[in-house]
């Protein structure tokens, strides 16, 4: 996801949000980003998916399966996989090459969590820099040297 805005003081922006599949340690949240790896994810699928096995290969016959109890079964099994996908965390990085005149380079750095918040996130700080010239400082991206 990328987009180009212009500052009120006519430097040229770049905006880009990549999604990240390993969870980037940011100092704010390092005690709380201890997990057991995806070791229970693995766990959990396989237990799921051996009793959906179980509950189809024991089944009789005569029984009549309906259709939506396969759709339960299907989003019971997917709900997990794209729950995990869909609050990823996203690295923003708004950057400037600067000017030759007054403004040096600017690079501004920070994670969002989820596909809504990193739309949202995107808009504001290119809302703060169309108005500010920069990102917002108490924001959730930050300058870095």
């Amino acid at each position: 996801m990328n987009r180009v805005v212009r500052g009120s003081d006519g430097r040229e922006w770049t905006i880009r949000a990549n999604l990240e599949w390993s969870n980037p340690i940011v100092v704010d949240e390092f005690e709380h980003d201890v997990n057991g790896g995806s070791t229970p994810a693995i766990v959990v699928g396989a237990a799921l998916a051996s009793l959906v096995v179980v509950f189809i290969a024991w089944t009789p016959a005569e029984v009549i399966i309906p259709s939506w109890l396969i759709a339960v079964i299907v989003l019971a099994i997917l709900f997990f996989p794209i729950r995990w996908v869909l609050h990823r965390p996203w690295t923003l990085t708004a950057s400037t090459p600067g000017d030759a005149d007054e403004n040096p380079p600017e690079t501004w750095v920070g994670v969002v969590r989820g596909f809504i918040e990193v739309r949202t996130e995107v808009s504001q700080v290119a809302r703060h820099i169309e108005l500010y010239a920069e990102p917002d400082m108490n924001g959730r991206l930050q300058p870095t040297e």
